[in-house]
């Protein structure tokens, strides 16, 4: 591959701001790569979507950014990679994409009461490729899945309502300690943004892991395997690094943006999509 092909941007999309915590893993694992991250937020949440809504929503998105000269793409969000990964590597063949997934294989090996428990929408909860995965460390522990109606909507509102995300946590986290889970998985990017509530919901005897460092991971091993990699030193900074696309409104992903990554994006550019 030419030093040009290399030094292609790598395509990001989820249904909303979820994905920008992928996307922070992503820059700082990364350092040499740049990335097109779309908010497809005209169509937010993808949870409680139909199958088939979702999966042209991904072939859709995955059309665009491969059009836009993208060398690989993460699907950063679970309920997307649930419902269209498949579909979408059928569709573009050698072309690297990288989707996302529940930790259950690493929070499988982590729990001392062989009791997991899993925050997830709806959707992705209901996904075969979501039982598929349960049954495979299923060995290994007991795996409970709560699905978080209404969670991602609250994370997407600015400013971010805590008490209100608290009051609809409560229930669901006190009902994993009852069955004695002391690992919880974030099945969703958006939960991450919520850590800090879940954990303290939780205790200090419950591990709270996401999946965004393992996404970056699994990004830089498929650049390197398809000699894809951008080796150039890259001096930009994260602002240069970044190109941000909405299907929404821009000003109000852009006031997300900032609430959820700090005032150092402050003169980061969104763009309108229409895709």
């Amino acid at each position: 591959m030419t030093t040009e092909e290399q030094a292609a941007r790598v395509g990001v999309f989820d249904s909303g701001v979820g994905g920008l915590s992928v996307l922070q893993a992503l820059l700082t694992l990364l350092p040499e790569e740049k990335f097109d991250f779309v908010a497809d937020e005209r169509y937010l949440p993808y949870g409680d979507k139909p199958q088939h809504e979702i999966i042209e929503r991904v072939l859709s998105l995955s059309n665009w950014l491969r059009k836009q000269g993208c060398k690989a793409m993460v699907v950063a969000c679970n309920t997307a990679t649930a419902a269209g990964a498949s579909q979408a590597r059928a569709m573009h063949a050698n072309w690297p994409i990288v989707g996302i997934e529940p930790a259950v294989k690493p929070a499988s090996l982590m729990t001392q009461t062989g009791v997991v428990g899993i925050l997830a929408t709806t959707n992705t909860v209901a996904s075969e490729r979501f039982k598929t995965l349960v049954e495979r460390f299923d060995p290994l522990a007991q795996v409970i899945a709560q699905p978080c109606p209404g969670l991602v909507q609250l994370i997407e509102t600015t400013p971010m309502p805590h008490a209100e995300i608290e009051v609809l946590l409560k229930p669901v986290v006190d009902d994993l300690l009852q069955k004695r889970a002391d690992v919880i998985v974030l099945g969703c990017t958006h939960y991450p943004f919520v850590a800090d509530i879940i954990s303290r919901l939780a205790g200090p005897g419950v591990s709270v892991i996401e999946t965004g460092m393992p996404v970056a991971r699994q990004l830089k091993a498929r650049l390197e395997s398809t000699n894809s990699l951008n080796t150039q030193l890259n001096a930009e900074s994260d602002l240069d690094r970044v190109r941000f696309y909405t299907t929404g409104d821009s000003v109000d992903f852009k006031r997300k943006l900032l609430a959820l990554l700090g005032p150092v994006w402050a003169q980061a550019n969104v763009e309108e999509l229409m895709v």
